[in-house]
């Protein structure tokens, strides 16, 4: 059973274009890349108040990333969200 989810995290991996693949995730403030197109935004509860999470779409490849603007968690950050 790992093996197998090890082969799927490995086709996931191949998916993103290399740009994306380079993003750090769940890390507040890593960057993204030039090629991500930002859509909208929405505000979320949190224990502490509302954070902003914005919606972006790689345009090389079409990998769908939110960013959890949330100045208390250290690895809020960049998530997929789809491909």
């Amino acid at each position: 059973m790992t093996q197998d989810l090890n082969q799927q995290n490995e086709l996931k991996k191949t998916e993103l274009c290399d740009s994306c693949a380079g993003i750090q995730r769940n890390w507040r403030r890593a960057p993204g890349h030039a090629e991500l197109v930002q859509g909208d935004n929405r505000k979320e509860p949190r224990s502490h108040g509302q954070v902003t999470i914005t919606r972006y779409v790689c345009a090389r490849c079409g990998t769908q990333w939110e960013y959890e603007n949330n100045k208390v968690n250290l690895h809020a950050g960049w998530s997929v969200v789809g491909q």
